[in-house]
């Protein structure tokens, strides 16, 4: 994990001192305001809303029926009541799966706080309430978030994720295609529209550009190989020949936080690997994930990992479950 020398501490501090040039640095909402409400529901983007990010995110997977939900994974029983309100609905894998339900289905579950496999809440520290939250489609996450910019002269933009269209795809249903109907049916499927759609899937980003003719603008997500998230090769893209490959179908990458910085003698520097400079010298927007203030690195503190994304890898933005300390940070620079 990522300490921080006596000397960068002393550096990052008079470099503090600076004004910041006139950058423009993303702050997205990562799942809404998931770091105050349950997840992806649309309290929790409303509640992001009224925080002003540049954008809100939304993961989507499919429904039985041919609806797209905002969530962020294609399982439900970690954010939802799934297994007491149908207990007998899971597959041979012991896991709920939320295309084997339909809309309906879904609105009767109570979205909660994320569990983990013994059911215990991944961050103890989060919403503790007993809120109603259900399941929210695209369509209403693009209206509600639409509506608010109409209604406050605002400009907050979406920021959405394809969810594992390979295996959606071994289903018999393509979610891809099923989210730029979605985008064109609201005239966003332009690269000059307030979006941007996401996948860790690097063949269907390129199929997304190539066979879909999408227009829209696309980011590739980096993930390891060992999470086994799709069957692309992230050691083959994490490298310089990988992001000129990348950089000719999307605008930028977002890589983990994990990936940024390069290691000497099995220690974490402050110097970002070969493979992120090569990325930002293809001319790609780099917008990381995820900065949460309650699971920070060890050895680093919430400001000194802000003043390095902002400021040393002068990264274009940050997806975070904690709006209000990012805009805080950047409004005191």
């Amino acid at each position: 994990m990522l300490k921080l020398s006596v000397k960068t501490l002393r550096i990052l501090s008079l470099t503090a001192l600076v004004s910041f040039q006139s950058m423009a640095f993303d702050i997205i909402a990562h799942r809404g305001a998931s770091g105050y409400l349950p997840e992806h529901t649309l309290a929790s983007t409303a509640m992001a809303y009224a925080q002003q990010p540049d954008y809100i995110e939304q993961d989507l997977v499919m429904t039985s029926d041919g609806h797209l939900v905002v969530l962020h994974d294609i399982h439900l029983e970690t954010i939802t009541n799934v297994e007491t309100v149908f207990p007998n609905r899971h597959r041979e894998d012991g896991r709920y799966y939320a295309l084997d339900f339909t809309l309906a289905e879904l609105r009767s579950l109570n979205v909660h706080e994320r569990t983990d496999a013994k059911g215990k809440q991944v961050y103890p520290n989060r919403y503790q309430g007993n809120g109603q939250f259900t399941v929210a489609t695209f369509e209403e996450h693009i209206s509600t978030i639409l509506s608010l910019n109409a209604t406050t002269g605002g400009s907050v933009g979406l920021y959405a994720e394809i969810k594992s269209p390979a295996w959606h795809r071994e289903q018999g249903v393509d979610i891809s295609k099923a989210v730029l109907e979605v985008l064109r049916e609201h005239h966003l499927d332009d690269a000059s529209a307030n979006i941007y759609i996401q996948c860790f899937d690097f063949e269907e980003i390129k199929r997304l550009r190539q066979t879909l003719g999408a227009k829209v603008k696309l980011i590739q997500l980096i993930a390891e190989n060992s999470w086994q998230e799709t069957p692309t090769d992230y050691d083959a893209l994490k490298t310089a020949a990988g992001m000129q490959e990348v950089s000719r179908y999307v605008q930028g990458i977002g890589p983990w936080l994990g990936h940024v910085t390069r290691y000497e003698q099995n220690q974490p520097t402050t110097e970002l690997t070969t493979w992120v400079q090569a990325a930002q010298q293809a001319g790609l927007l780099i917008h990381p994930y995820t900065f949460r203030t309650d699971a920070l690195p060890p050895g680093i503190s919430a400001t000194q990992l802000l003043m390095l994304m902002v400021k040393k890898w002068q990264f274009d933005g940050v997806f975070t479950d904690q709006v209000p300390p990012v805009k805080r940070f950047l409004q005191s620079q």
